[in-house]
């Protein structure tokens, strides 16, 4: 396969576990198919467990907590087993989120990832999320003062 094949290959692996895990919210088939049960996350939230069923929990709170979540992919850089890419995510915050009850608020998250696949199977990721952006527009952090 040539390295623009390859290229593609990830990204659309990425885009994969995206629509059909996240925004299709399938924690049954999709991530069973997708993700390796020894999945790794190399920068899991508080109270994630290991493997796929650490993620599994970690998604499924998130679809409690933004039931219309939507995840949405910008950009994408590709070296070897690894795509990078830039995303964002979109949620109504409907439900309890990491002790946060419910607010109504529509947030906006920006996000990379850095996530490694084997034989096509996602094996690996570190997610960096600007989460004092979230918790702001929560309305847990304040708005900070312009001079």
């Amino acid at each position: 396969m040539t390295t623009t094949a390859v290229q593609q290959d990830l990204r659309a692996l990425m885009q994969r576990f995206i629509d059909d895990v996240i925004n299709a919210q399938d924690l049954n088939v999709a991530l069973l198919e997708i993700v390796a049960e020894d999945f790794i996350e190399l920068n899991p939230l508080p109270g994630q467990g290991p493997g796929r069923a650490g993620l599994g929990e970690v998604l499924a709170m998130m679809f409690t907590g933004f039931p219309d979540l939507q995840w949405t992919i910008h950009d994408t850089l590709v070296e070897d087993d690894r795509v990078m890419g830039f995303s964002t995510w979109t949620g109504t915050h409907k439900g309890e989120f990491m002790g946060i009850p419910a607010t109504g608020l529509t947030v906006t998250v920006q996000a990379w990832t850095i996530d490694r696949y084997r034989d096509d199977i996602f094996i690996e990721s570190r997610i960096l999320m600007v989460v004092a952006a979230l918790l702001g527009q929560l309305g847990v952090l304040p708005t900070p003062q312009v001079a």
